[in-house]
């Protein structure tokens, strides 16, 4: 009997539930959306219950579909977003709506914390700088907003932590997760009492589970999840990890010059280190999936998402020739504008900025000239533009790297990988043969805490199948370098009115 590997992916609004061979061949995949409510302006909330049943009908789709036995299924892992908040309450149940990370209800906590002086003096253990969708912050916030749901709260999860919780009912927090969130020491993978004492949480540290590693085994298949998802009660689960990790581990991100950038909801850019950067502009060191190492990213919610907003409010009506697919026909439209006569910018801030904690999204530059082929791309070059701003400070404590990989709901697109080339002057390298890149993570997570591969270097050569790389073009890139500067020298100028408008 063949084997198999069964990833869970958790994204801010899509689950997906995919099957791998032991070779990373992707055999099967089921998906569900996820309802996000918005109760006040900044909040992003879904139901925790109804997360938990849509990944067990993933899971029941993806057996049925597949026609794979359960005993089949060597191992599974969980990956899925980062940062948010899903509470599980005392009474053994969800103590509040799950939170994802773009929820931005909790911005004056990092700003008081910087104000009043705390982060300076916990950023030798962070390794970060504060956000306001982290774990750290929003507990913050209920403490200060809903002392009673503060107050019910037996565990603070990541989304991985909460699904790998049901799955097999043991409580822990994965290393590359909880890291992410500013309620651990990183530099030294523990929890330190004082620091949360000193963020005013000091209640805490009992909600955090202990820390493991994402391709260690923590725990298995309960039988009342087995006769929910379909799956074997006993089969192993993984640690899993933060999407970005997986999706990085996908790529075969495994050395220190390996450099990529994840272009979904989120413009994730990172590389790992065997120490962490800090006394630098970079904001976020973590704890990679692989022991050891250190994940240094810049990032911020100003991707792909910008592009799905604009299609469904600008474009509402949009109907691609037949025979042609949605995507593919507004990727001609943008190209149908050459990069010299689109003069239009536009700041990717729909769901958050890397610029400041007010900053919205904008068009600059309209004209009756313009159309919607002009905004189209526009928002395209913008979500590079704000990719390239993080990937420049990256840069500015490393080398150059030979080539950068790409991965996210922006990879599918040859027209904006080309373009991802040609602003950032190196060339891009995809990853072929697999869509979902943070399930084929989590399978490699699994295959490592079943046995079947030693390390995640084994797993990578077995599993991974990097494209040839896309080069820029210099004459492009000629055109893109001032575009970048005019970008930048914008976003600097409504920096200093961001502080009028309210969240």
């Amino acid at each position: 009997m063949d084997t198999y590997l069964l990833g869970l992916d958790n994204g801010g609004t899509v689950i997906k539930a995919a099957l791998f061979t032991l070779e990373g061949k992707e055999v099967g995949l089921a998906s569900r959306t996820t309802k996000i409510t918005t109760p006040h302006p900044g909040w992003t909330e879904r139901d925790m219950e109804i997360l938990w049943e849509q990944n067990c009908a993933c899971v029941r789709q993806v057996l049925a579909d597949t026609r794979i036995k359960p005993e089949a299924i060597a191992g599974i892992a969980v990956c899925g977003h980062g940062k948010g908040l899903y509470a599980w309450g005392k009474d053994d149940k969800p103590a509040y709506r799950g939170i994802i990370s773009t929820d931005n209800r909790a911005w004056k906590f990092p700003e008081k914390w910087k104000v009043e002086g705390i982060h300076a003096r916990l950023y030798d253990r962070l390794c970060q700088q504060f956000m306001a969708c982290q774990q750290v912050s929003l507990l913050a916030w209920f403490k200060e907003h809903d002392r009673k749901t503060y107050d019910t709260i037996r565990w603070a999860f990541s989304v991985i932590d909460y699904i790998r919780f049901r799955l097999t009912g043991e409580a822990y927090s994965e290393a590359t997760n909880i890291s992410g969130s500013g309620l651990i020491n990183v530099r030294d993978a523990r929890i330190d009492r004082d620091m949360l004492a000193a963020l005013g949480i000091p209640e805490a540290v009992d909600m955090i589970p202990s820390i493991r590693y994402s391709s260690e085994e923590l725990g298995v298949i309960t039988v009342a999840a087995a006769a929910q998802t379909g799956l074997k009660a006993g089969t192993p689960v993984a640690g899993g990890m933060f999407d970005i990790d997986s999706c990085a581990i996908a790529m075969s991100v495994t050395k220190p010059e390996d450099f990529c950038t994840i272009t979904g909801t989120w413009t994730i850019n990172e590389f790992i280190s065997r120490t962490p950067v800090t006394g630098t502009e970079i904001a976020m060191n973590s704890l990679y999936a692989i022991p050891g190492f250190f994940l240094i990213e810049e990032s911020s919610s100003t991707g792909a998402g910008n592009l799905e907003w604009v299609i469904n409010n600008c474009f509402p009506n949009e109907a691609p020739p037949a025979g042609k697919k949605l995507y593919a026909h507004l990727d001609e439209m943008a190209a149908g504008v050459s990069v010299e006569d689109c003069n239009v910018y536009f700041l990717p801030f729909l769901q958050g900025s890397n610029r400041h904690p007010l900053a919205k999204a904008s068009f600059i530059g309209l004209t009756s000239f313009h159309t919607g082929a002009h905004l189209l791309r526009s928002v395209y070059e913008g979500v590079v533009y704000s990719a390239k701003s993080h990937i420049d400070k990256l840069l500015s404590v490393r080398e150059k790297p030979a080539a950068i990989r790409m991965a996210g709901g922006a990879a599918n697109s040859p027209f904006w990988v080309q373009m991802f080339a040609d602003i950032l002057e190196l060339p891009i390298e995809t990853v072929t043969g697999v869509k979902e890149l943070g399930a084929l993570g989590c399978a490699m997570a699994a295959a490592l805490a079943a046995g079947i591969y030693k390390d995640y270097n084994e797993a990578a050569a077995a599993m991974v199948r990097i494209a040839s790389p896309i080069y820029p073009d210099s004459k492009m890139a000629a055109f893109y370098r001032p575009k970048y500067e005019k970008y930048s020298a914008i976003c600097e100028a409504l920096d200093t009115i961001w502080d009028r408008f309210e969240v």
